[in-house]
């Protein structure tokens, strides 16, 4: 669901709509962001794979098909559901700043029913807060960037940045493609503490 400049507003707008329903509710987020790492699924392997009623599933789907951020794959029983792409850009008002909507971000906000630390860093700094987050710990995970930076940079503290970058490694890890950095103990050539003298 990308936004193109040869879209309709309402069509835009729409987009964005559903977008914010995916930001506003963990659960309806955390389905979408299994289907986007999955590629597809039927209700019952959603339930299975999310701990969901038989009710609650249908009614998520049902939603989200009708947001138009998911779609069925398949007419026949049981139907197989995979996400839309989404990759719409905002820009806030108060800081004239612009972030991406990406799975990895829904999966982050999806995140937040599961995980305290998530959870108080949007209540603290918001969903924007947030995809910057995202957005330090994809460059903490290639090595790019440390803790330090970000919180000089985003001025909050240490700690905070480091709790943040700690959460949303999985996220990173799940959604982007990261090499390995650096050498792992079985690489590197560490003998046993005896000397062969």
């Amino acid at each position: 669901m990308s936004r193109t400049s040869n879209r309709a507003d309402g069509d835009v707008i729409r987009d964005f709509l559903s977008v914010a329903a995916l930001l506003e509710e963990p659960a309806l987020a955390q389905l979408y962001a299994y289907l986007a790492r999955e590629g597809e699924a039927t209700v019952q392997e959603l339930m299975d794979a999310l701990d969901l009623a038989q009710g609650t599933a249908y009614s998520y789907v049902n939603r989200l098909v009708d947001a138009g951020v998911i779609e069925a794959i398949s007419e026949e029983q049981p139907r197989r559901y995979v996400a839309r792409e989404i990759d719409l850009t905002v820009t806030t008002a108060a800081s004239d700043r612009e972030y991406t909507i990406t799975p990895a971000l829904i999966d982050a906000v999806g995140r937040r029913a599961t995980d305290d630390d998530i959870d108080t860093y949007i209540d603290r700094h918001g969903i924007s807060g947030l995809a910057t987050a995202l957005t330090y710990a994809v460059d903490r995970e290639r090595g790019e960037i440390t803790h330090r930076l970000m919180a000089q940079d985003l001025d909050i503290s240490s700690l905070a940045a480091e709790i943040i970058l700690q959460a949303l490694r999985p996220v990173v890890l799940e959604h982007y493609d990261i090499e390995e950095a650096g050498s792992g103990l079985d690489e590197l050539d560490v003998g046993d503490g005896t000397s062969d003298a």
